[in-house]
């Protein structure tokens, strides 16, 4: 088993509660240290409390274990909005929120995620066609065919 995938295995273990879970688990270099990027996520939102009590356990688990033994900086936080998203359930807590989705295929189609279904999420398309009214589509878009998705921020 490979380091990040040890210290997710950690990470999980030291989740506020079932609502939280794992997003990303990065093991990088800044300048001549280790960085350690931990993203979490939660079905209501994470917040700051939330992401100190993961770092503290973290960093205490990776330390008594000697994990890393070269100075590190930890870092844990939630995805920020631009961030894409890369779980079903990170799609289910989007839901009701406008997304950009470029496909396999290059083309992007924006629309407001309807729901998520077991192979990949239902989107409502706005069409427009020459001459005709606007019309909204429900448009089926496989997991297997998302490059990126991202959730698009409205100031309105």
């Amino acid at each position: 088993m490979d380091l990040e995938q040890t210290i997710t295995e950690i990470v999980e273990k030291h989740l506020p509660d079932d609502s939280h879970f794992v997003v990303e688990v990065k093991l990088s270099r800044q300048g001549p240290k280790r960085a350690l990027n931990i993203l979490i996520d939660a079905d209501n939102g994470v917040n700051i409390d939330g992401c100190a009590k993961v770092s503290r356990a973290v960093s205490d688990e990776v330390e008594a274990k000697n994990l890393i033994e070269e100075a590190y900086i930890l870092e844990v936080s939630s995805p920020g909005v631009d961030y894409p998203l890369s779980s079903r359930r990170q799609y289910q807590k989007n839901i009701g929120r406008n997304l950009s989705v470029q496909l396999e295929s290059g083309v992007t189609t924006e629309g407001l995620l309807k729901s998520v279904i077991q192979t990949g999420i239902v989107l409502a398309v706005t069409v427009k066609e020459k001459g005709k009214k606007a019309t909204e589509e429900e448009v089926g878009v496989a997991f297997d065919q998302i490059k990126k998705s991202t959730v698009m921020v409205s100031f309105k």
